[in-house]
């Protein structure tokens, strides 16, 4: 029987809580009707048998204290709520507890913008790792050693796993499920829950929001002069002109302040601005096509869905308000 201890974090999101516990004690129930034994001993842990969640809205009672688990097969780590810096602080006693259990065999999963505690135990320095696609930017300061894969539900680091935004904890849920049992029992309790067990990423979620905390003033001037003219031919040559600086000076610092190229940039932004439209106005796919800029079909397609996940055309029928 595995052993799955799910940390009850000082500061977190009620509803990242106890998904965990719901679905493999589910899976229990089951796998009875399947006329399987129980597979999982589920337990809430933490740094206090009584636990505020939620800013205060809500509390928790834990099974155990970390002090008193010297053993388990799996931490779940659900999403920290708040301000996230301080949020990791509030919960920095617990990182010697998770390192010894994934010392002795433990692995360890984040829940979300539980990524930001996993991030602080250096478990993941030199790996990759999803989290909700709203906080990316503020996770690749925080922990520059990590690599954000973007757009992605599952991350799996071996015995280290990580979730997407949101509702995304659920398919992470899931494939550990299969992963510890079968198939069949992951598709059955995904039915169970209504979860759609096979999505793969959250890119359709994705609202991209160039990275402007930095503090090189030319390049946000740079940032600033694409957002307002995505429509127009817009030349890596003509913007490094435009910032006063060599190309290839340019390229560099406007890599080294956004995380991104110029072109991936430029494109990104024209992709956010056909979102837009594909969402509030009645405009065809060739029509906003042209509005951000691309002249050709192919190209405006393939690129749209690497970037969202969907055609433009199934993104508009998805996602128009007129549909």
């Amino acid at each position: 029987m595995k052993h799955i201890s799910v940390y009850v974090p000082q500061s977190a999101y009620m509803e990242a809580i106890t998904p965990a516990y719901r679905l493999f004690n589910a899976a229990n129930d089951l796998a009875q009707t399947m006329g399987q034994a129980p597979m999982f001993e589920v337990e809430f842990v933490g740094l206090e048998k009584s636990i505020k969640a939620q800013k205060g809205e809500y509390t928790t009672h834990v099974d155990r204290l970390l002090s008193e688990v010297e053993d388990t097969d799996l931490i779940v780590i659900p999403a920290l709520c708040g301000e996230l810096p301080g949020a990791v602080e509030k919960n920095r006693e617990a990182i010697p507890w998770i390192l010894q259990m994934h010392d002795r065999g433990a692995e360890v999963a984040s829940l979300c913008l539980g990524a930001f505690l996993l991030g602080a135990t250096g478990l993941l320095n030199g790996k990759k790792c999803s989290t909700h696609w709203a906080y990316y930017n503020e996770f690749r300061d925080l922990y520059p050693d990590i690599e954000i894969v973007d757009g992605s539900i599952i991350t799996d680091e071996g015995k280290i796993y990580s979730s997407g935004g949101a509702n995304s904890l659920w398919n992470l849920l899931l494939y550990l499920l299969e992963k510890y049992t079968d198939r069949d029992l992951a598709i059955l309790a995904a039915k169970f829950f209504a979860i759609d067990i096979d999505r793969d990423n959250q890119r359709a979620f994705t609202i991209f929001r160039g990275q402007k905390g930095h503090p090189d003033n030319e390049i946000r001037g740079i940032q600033d002069y694409i957002e307002n003219n995505y429509a127009e031919k817009l030349s890596i040559l003509d913007l490094a002109d435009i910032a006063n600086v060599s190309r290839r000076s340019f390229e560099r610092r406007f890599k080294t302040a956004t995380n991104n190229t110029i072109n991936e940039y430029v494109r990104r932004v024209r992709i956010e601005a056909a979102k837009r439209s594909f969402e509030a106005s009645r405009k065809n796919v060739t029509e906003v096509m042209f509005d951000v800029g691309y002249t050709d079909t192919k190209a405006f397609r393939d690129v749209f869905k690497k970037v969202t996940g969907l055609t433009p055309v199934e993104y508009r029928n998805k996602y128009s308000k007129e549909s």
